[in-house]
């Protein structure tokens, strides 16, 4: 019972302030501290210094954004925040941090009168810095006759740097050996040798290449499989063999499919991107009739499959509820306590530091057993050991601006006690945390997690740190002595903090890897059983919406007086769930995402093949993540059911905004910003025989 505990509840979870830290991949120029303080007076302009940037990618300018009331007076300590609608740009503070070349726009906004947003626009201005070197890139420097090729350009920066995504002019020394087009992509014409020359920004490259008499006389495809279901996934296996039947060792197999709806599909016309084919796997979006077609040379040969359609949607129904609407809601977090009942602590957003005990021991009949009041302006994450023996509130907007965390002795699981607070190199807020039963991991600001030994919950003891250069962490979870967090800047950073086998400890993390993803939010590493595979599941929790054809609704988080206004317009969100191959740290693979393009993902867990997704403004969302994973999850017919929390009498009436969601003990908790605990259940299906 111990080890399905853990299981269920060692996840991570991320909270709403990053609506006002992280919006978009950027950073508030006020931190959750200064929201602390009395509300200043109403802004009526702002004003950049300078009125624009210019800088180059990897480097850093400085800026300031004053603000000024009607009479002209500047308002030192008005809460100002800036926002860039791309993660090519970072604000912190007063320092902005280029990743990309190109021509930005970022918004400063503050509160005005009345709570009427008062905004400038900075123009941002960010070239590349010269190369100092180039490389083409390709899988050795053979080809046989009639077979293309792939290259890239790798081209780095004097601090060595590297820089992607670079284009090049081609040519070849001799185009009756081998020719090249404006992609790279070498053919070889006829054996013998050419020369491959890139040139680009001033700088240039060669390589030499030997072109082989081809030997293929046929290709051979071997799979045994000709039956699957959408979102399935097999491996594509062929041989390229010489007119006698022997095989020719290491020659490039070109995999392709065309693809024949069934009658599901076909009177609403054939969909694009019907089928994936990548890492020589192949997955079916839809259902239908695919003819895989393996290419050696000029050699083909062709398999059908038949897809048939993924049937595993459930209906969910709502069970019971822990109604809170006077104030945002932020997480939640179950346990069984030492009385053997079971009860989840919830955390609440701009509610003047309140925690929430209920009762669930009932999933139809949820009841408040206790409220725990603490100095903050937000909770936004609350978690509790594996083994129930403390629960811990984060703190943001404390009075004294000190925050940290607050540590509870769950003895009375009901009606749990104050055992400590810690907040030694805890500053800025607490946003985040993670929790064993001997120490528990807060993340400080954004700028590091600091270890914590609570095996005296009454007196933690600071242990170590972990902070990754020029990155800002949000979420992390922690699994077999290993470290996984999401930070913006860096994308997926992976620490040794016990396990060993990279050499770190507790006493001192010891970074493992980095997997670079545009996203830096939430983050799940799930072991899947079945296949041997570690997955990590990489959620973007954006609130700006800028660029896309729906650039959301214009919600604010304040209102004129710094708090979060009563019956405001509804959030609305951005971003998807990544899903990264992490079998191999060192050779990580993205296969996948959870995408629906009007909604944000937000807190994530998995358990037993189903991915629970808060998914904010789109509901909470269980997907079936059986198998091996490639494409995107909800073309393939995975979804198992969607609720969307509508209530009338919500903080934000009628407006869904799920927050994080969990199983427990077969039923689905979740929370949601606007109206707080629910509990639901999925229906098993009738079979008819």
């Amino acid at each position: 019972m111990i080890g399905l505990m853990v299981t269920r509840l060692a996840r991570r979870v991320t909270r709403a302030l990053a609506f006002l830290a992280l919006a978009g991949g950027t950073a508030g120029l006020a931190t959750a501290q200064q929201a602390a303080a009395p509300a200043p007076a109403p802004v009526a302009k702002l004003v950049a210094e300078p009125a624009s940037l210019t800088l180059k990618a990897g480097t850093e300018a400085t800026f300031k954004v004053r603000a000024y009331d009607a009479q002209g007076k500047e308002i030192p300590d008005a809460f100002v925040r800036v926002m860039a609608g791309t993660r090519a740009l970072r604000f912190t503070g007063t320092t902005v941090v280029a990743s990309a070349a190109g021509r930005y726009e970022a918004t400063a906004m503050a509160q005005g009168v009345d709570g009427a947003p008062v905004s400038i626009t900075i123009p941002v201005t960010v070239t590349w810095p010269a190369l100092t070197r180039v490389a083409i890139v390709s899988e050795g420097n053979e080809v046989y006759a009639g077979v293309t090729v792939a290259q890239r350009i790798a081209g780095w920066h004097a601090d060595q740097s590297e820089r992607t995504g670079l284009t090049g002019s081609w040519r070849s020394s001799n185009t009756a050996v081998a020719t090249v087009n404006r992609f790279g992509e070498v053919t070889g014409v006829a054996p013998g040798t050419a020369t491959i020359t890139v040139e680009t920004e001033g700088a240039s490259a060669t390589k030499a290449f030997t072109v082989l008499p081809n030997p293929v006389a046929k290709v051979q495809i071997e799979m045994p499989e000709t039956q699957m279901r959408t979102g399935d996934v097999i491996h594509l296996k062929a041989s390229a063999l010489r007119a006698n039947g022997s095989a020719v060792a290491g020659y490039p197999i070109t995999w392709s499919y065309t693809y024949t709806p069934d009658d599901s599909i076909a009177p609403a016309g054939i969909p694009g991107g019907a089928g994936i084919v990548q890492y020589d796997r192949f997955a079916a979006n839809y259902p239908g009739r695919y003819s895989l077609i393996a290419q050696a040379g000029n050699a083909i040969a062709r398999q059908t499959i038949q897809v048939t359609p993924r049937d595993v949607r459930q209906r969910i129904q709502v069970s019971s509820r822990g109604n809170i609407n006077s104030t945002h809601t932020s997480d939640l977090w179950p346990w069984t306590g030492k009385d053997g009942r079971d009860y989840v602590l919830v955390g609440t957003w701009g509610g003047d530091g309140y925690g929430l005990v209920f009762d669930i021991t009932d999933m139809d009949n949820i009841v408040k057993t206790d409220s725990i009041k603490v100095d903050a302006r937000t909770i936004n994450d609350v978690t509790v050991s594996p083994d129930g023996r403390y629960g811990v509130l984060s703190r943001e907007g404390a009075s004294n601006r000190v925050n940290g965390v607050v540590i509870l002795d769950l003895a009375v699981p009901a009606h749990p006690k104050i055992a400590a607070t810690f907040d030694t190199e805890l500053t800025g807020g607490v946003h985040n945390m993670f929790a064993t039963n001997d120490y528990l991991f807060a993340v400080s600001g954004g700028a590091k997690y600091v270890i914590i030994d609570v095996k005296d919950i009454y007196k933690p003891k600071y242990v170590s740190e972990y902070r990754h250069p020029n990155a800002r962490i949000h979420d992390l979870w922690v699994r077999d002595g290993i470290a996984y967090s999401a930070q913006g800047g860096v994308g997926v950073v992976v620490v040794d903090v016990g396990n060993g086998k990279y050499g770190g400890s507790i006493e001192n993390p010891k970074l493992i890897t980095t997997y670079k993803v545009n996203s830096g939010h939430e983050i799940y590493p799930y072991f899947q059983k079945s296949t041997g595979r570690t997955y990590l599941f990489i959620g973007d929790e954006e609130m700006s919406r800028r660029g896309r054809v729906f650039e959301g609704s214009g919600y604010s988080l304040s209102g004129a007086d710094g708090r979060p206004p009563r019956n405001g317009v509804p959030q609305t969100s951005g971003g998807y769930t990544h899903i990264v191959d992490f079998t191999d740290p060192m050779n990580p693979m993205a296969v996948g995402r959870y995408h629906l393009e009007d909604y944000g993902s937000h807190d994530i867990i998995v358990e037993d093949d189903i991915l629970y997704q808060a998914y904010y403004d789109g509901g909470v969302r269980l997907v079936d993540v059986s198998g091996e994973l490639m494409g995107n999850l909800e073309h393939q017919n995975r979804e198992i059911a969607v609720f969307k929390p509508y209530d009338p009498e919500g903080y934000t009436p009628n407006a869904p905004f799920v927050m994080n969601a969990m199983p427990w003990k077969g039923r689905v908790l979740f929370s949601d910003f606007n109206s707080g605990l629910w509990a639901a259940k999925l229906i098993p299906k009738v079979v008819i025989q």
